[in-house]
């Protein structure tokens, strides 16, 4: 599938110069955020238009993309969402892939330190949080919130804690209450804990815990004869792209 995007990419830059200069509206989850600000000014420095960047909530970004929104290109955090777009016939349905994936964490302030903790069906997350609230998105519509449920799904606590989330319109505003110490446990990606210096992981989900995190990328409808959204899409998704998303801690997906 990558070699014919990478094929279909060079015909339409050589069939389209003209096309080939504007410049793509990438439509990312937040989780993305540092990842795709490096990328794109790494694709820049190949002599394309430096991409428009938008970040939000996978779930908002579906939602204006649904209403018009010009977006070229859709990165996802998890599936269902790129699913809600692919089933109203807004996205190029051969060029969904999802090349990275990411891990679910628990995270607290760096101050006061912590001791790490072994995540599973055993553990107390209400008595570590000691009477404060666990950011995550909302679970209703953030992945990263989804996820969240799931895994307090899996360690029979979903009951008892989701009440008391802090219920963030993404994963980078729920890493900021963590921050901020307004919350003093948070559950985000591995990936967003890693790119700040104001949280402390303190343990790793287990993979069986949740679906696996996945990240689909695609060219939406509105763009399909777009040749920079097509040849960005096909870097995005090469192997050129991998040692960026790999330094912000992502993992190719299996």
């Amino acid at each position: 599938m990558m070699r014919r995007l990478i094929l279909a990419a060079l015909a339409l830059l050589l069939a389209a110069p003209a096309l080939a200069q504007q410049p793509a509206t990438v439509f990312a989850a937040a989780s993305l955020t540092d990842a795709m600000r490096a990328l794109g000014q790494e694709w820049a420095s190949r002599g394309h238009p430096a991409p428009r960047l938008s970040f939000a909530a996978s779930s908002a970004l579906a939602r204006q993309i649904e209403q018009g929104a010009g977006a070229d290109l859709f990165l996802s955090a998890d599936e269902p969402w790129m699913d809600y777009l692919q089933s109203r016939e807004l996205i190029v349905n051969n060029s969904r892939i999802s090349p990275i994936g990411n891990a679910l964490v628990l995270v607290a302030p760096t101050t006061p330190t912590r001791a790490p903790v072994a995540l599973g069906r055993g553990t107390d997350l209400l008595a570590l949080a000691a009477g404060g609230r666990i950011a995550t998105g909302d679970p209703a519509h953030v992945p990263v919130g989804r996820y969240a449920e799931a895994a307090l799904r899996w360690m029979g606590q979903w009951e008892a804690i989701a009440p008391r989330l802090a219920r963030a319109d993404n994963v980078r505003s729920a890493l900021l209450l963590v921050e901020r110490g307004e919350a003093p446990l948070g559950i985000v990606y591995a990936t967003d804990a890693a790119a700040s210096r104001g949280v402390a992981v303190l343990g790793t989900f287990p993979a069986g815990s949740h679906a696996p995190i996945t990240y689909p990328f695609a060219i939406t409808r509105r763009a399909a004869g777009n040749a920079e959204a097509l040849a960005l899409h096909a870097f995005l998704a090469g192997p050129d792209a991998v040692p960026v998303f790999e330094r912000f801690g992502f993992r190719l997906a299996r």
